[in-house]
């Protein structure tokens, strides 16, 4: 599997190129698209499709000739293959007749699309397209809603407006970024909160090009300490404040800096 750039043709490893100029063939999401990336690049390799159409007739076919020893290459149309994209299938079986797959790294749409947004980084979850279907749609963001990580999602141009629509009604007013044509001549990211996001785009003409969108996590709840109040107000009559905090924060799965300060604040006024 060798990443290939999402838009800027010179957004390729130098391991890519090695890997595409040295194979026997390659297989090509569509092959329309990955011709114009190899003549970019002066390679010329055998090139067939495997995508989501044609998979289950062209997978053994694949699968026979890494058997004899053939290095294929998979990519997909643009970024990482398998990312919202065909081969998943391929690498499994693969890896269950023991042949050996190898992943070259390289660009990906949504790991850009993060790095721009202002968003927190230490954990996202990518969900991949929503449902064409606002029903559906919510459905689905209902099941995300409540991770407590960013949320990317690739989308239609097409559906841009409604998917926004439906996120600030889902989610609420999260603050998220649109990121549109990346790493292109025409490369936008467009920040705001939900509501505001939706409202602008649905006012305006079709934007054009690929497009991904980055959400924030939700805000973390306060945490309720007046359930703690009175056991606190028992453990400090026999306990230090730091042994009070810890043994309560424990047992109420309650933050244990929250329940120092309420603690040492009871203490400095007993």
């Amino acid at each position: 599997m060798t990443a290939t750039p999402i838009g800027n043709a010179r957004d390729i490893t130098l391991r890519a190129l090695d890997a595409l100029a040295a194979c026997d063939a390659i297989a090509a999401e569509d092959t329309r698209v990955t011709s114009k990336l190899l003549a970019i690049h002066g390679i010329a390799r055998p090139l067939f499709a495997y995508n989501d159409h044609n998979a289950a007739g062209a997978r053994p076919k694949l699968l026979k000739r890494l058997r004899e020893g053939q290095r294929i290459v998979l990519v997909s149309d643009a970024g990482t293959p398998l990312v919202s994209d065909p081969g998943y299938r391929l690498v499994r079986e693969a890896l269950a007749e023991g042949i050996a797959v190898h992943a070259l790294p390289g660009p990906s749409a949504l790991l850009a699309a993060l790095a721009l947004a202002g968003l927190p980084t230490d954990r996202f979850l990518f969900a991949g397209f929503l449902p064409p279907k606002s029903g559906a749609r919510r459905s689905a963001l209902q099941e995300v809603g409540d991770a407590r990580a960013t949320l990317i999602f690739f989308e239609s141009p097409h559906r841009l407006a409604e998917s926004l629509a439906d996120m600030a009604d889902v989610l609420g007013p999260r603050q998220a970024a649109v990121g549109r044509e990346l790493t292109k001549l025409h490369e936008e990211m467009r920040r705001g909160d939900l509501p505001s996001l939706a409202s602008a785009y649905a006012g305006e003409t079709l934007p054009r090009g690929e497009i991904t969108l980055v959400v924030a996590p939700p805000k973390e709840a306060a945490p309720d300490l007046a359930r703690a109040d009175g056991l606190l107000d028992k453990a400090l009559q026999f306990m230090p404040v730091r042994a009070a905090s810890d043994l309560l924060a424990e047992a109420l799965d309650l933050p244990r800096h929250a329940l120092y300060e309420r603690a040492l604040a009871k203490r400095k006024g007993a």
